[in-house]
């Protein structure tokens, strides 16, 4: 049997990834080794039992208690912290889903990344923050790194066995958020609860802000210039409300080919899953008759100030990435705890990457995890200030 785990087990795309484990069998087809979490202990501890893995772990030590009391007579391992997170993720397995939200899924993912297995990859600040890290310690493995982003799972089920020198550019698709329909003048007062809304997909608080920032699709077009390989004038953004066409591939001869489905992360958690292979998922068919109308405009960089963000992180290079990252989750953060206004998040990230492009070693590509690391934290000093 494959052995498999799954790293933010809890969190929206966790849970649909033991979903399909459990549609797939569960512990009768699969060889369950590692379930991480964060606070949902009863969530945790319920899955662990299901699927009878070997060590389900909590990052947060002041829970290890609460978990060994929900695991008691199950017969499966509880830890907690950030040394265990590490320890669990050196286990080998097949196939690892990384779907830690944050730049927390960065060393669990490059110590799961380095046993040599498949590295199905949900965490997006893993590329964004340390890409040629993150391909070097595979490549070094011998391991594989398949996409679990809906768009990049998109990209890279439409590219098949094209050459990337015949393809013009890719489009990523955006739903727009919350508020995408939203006057300008209006956004200065959106408040959480409001931001926290989407629209098609059933996400976590931060990723549901983030998409109504469109600091999502930022991280997203970053990851797909570390993913694939493109240079920044290749990849474009569209806003397509109905969320249905997921990426596409334009080719010099003119063609497009677009990767369309419901808004459902099994699908492309599941592509990976069983990669290179196509299985039965438990994914609606489209109805396109039913839906009727699919519309598409350009999106407005005065509401999504970060898309232009997105831009001048992949032309700078070096440490930008990190840094980018690390000020939008403490900007994040300072918004969810009412510290400032939503349009105070993307110039709280630019004058960060402002500041800190003068430090020495800024340019550089990060080349280790400490160094990464070190970044993370002065952004978020920076940005807390």
């Amino acid at each position: 049997m494959r052995r498999i785990s799954i790293f933010g087990a809890t969190g929206s795309v966790g849970t649909n990834g033991v979903d399909l484990i459990r549609r797939g069998g569960g512990a009768d087809s699969y060889d369950v080794v590692a379930l991480t979490g964060g606070r949902n202990i009863a969530r945790l501890a319920k899955m662990a039992r299901e699927l009878c893995a070997e060590v389900a772990v909590t990052a947060h030590d002041d829970l290890l208690d609460d978990l060994r009391s929900a695991l008691r007579g199950s017969g499966v391992e509880a830890m907690a912290g950030e040394a265990a997170l590490l320890e669990a993720a050196a286990r080998p397995a097949d196939w690892i889903l990384s779907a830690i939200v944050g730049a927390a899924g960065l060393a669990p993912g490059l110590t799961a990344l380095a046993q040599g297995g498949t590295l199905a990859l949900a965490n997006k600040e893993s590329l964004v923050c340390a890409g040629a890290l993150l391909r070097r310690t595979g490549k070094v493995a011998g391991a594989t790194i398949l996409p679990v982003d809906s768009e990049h799972s998109a990209i890279f089920q439409a590219l098949g066995l094209d050459n990337l020198e015949s393809v013009k550019h890719v489009t990523i698709t955006a739903s727009g958020g919350a508020f995408r329909d939203w006057p300008l003048e209006r956004l200065a007062a959106a408040t959480v609860a409001e931001a926290s809304t989407h629209p098609n997909w059933a996400m976590g608080q931060r990723i549901t802000i983030d998409s109504a920032s469109m600091f999502n699709k930022a991280m997203e077009v970053i990851e797909a210039k570390e993913f694939f390989g493109l240079d920044a004038d290749r990849i474009k953004v569209l806003v397509h409300p109905e969320s249905i066409i997921h990426a596409m591939v334009t080719h010099h001869d003119g063609g497009s080919i677009a990767h369309l489905g419901a808004p459902d992360m099994r699908h492309a958690i599941g592509y990976a899953l069983h990669w290179p292979q196509r299985r039965a998922l438990p994914v609606a068919a489209l109805d396109l008759a039913a839906l009727g109308t699919l519309t598409f405009r350009a999106p407005d960089e005065l509401r999504w100030p970060a898309l232009r963000l997105s831009r001048e992180v992949m032309a700078a290079g070096g440490a930008a990435g990190a840094v980018f990252n690390a000020a939008k989750e403490q900007a994040l953060d300072d918004f969810i705890a009412g510290r400032i206004r939503f349009t105070q998040m993307a110039p709280r990230v630019e004058a960060v990457l402002e500041t800190l492009s003068a430090e020495p070693g800024f340019a550089q590509d990060p080349d280790d995890l400490p160094t990464v690391l070190h970044w993370d934290g002065l952004a978020r000093r920076k940005a807390a200030a």
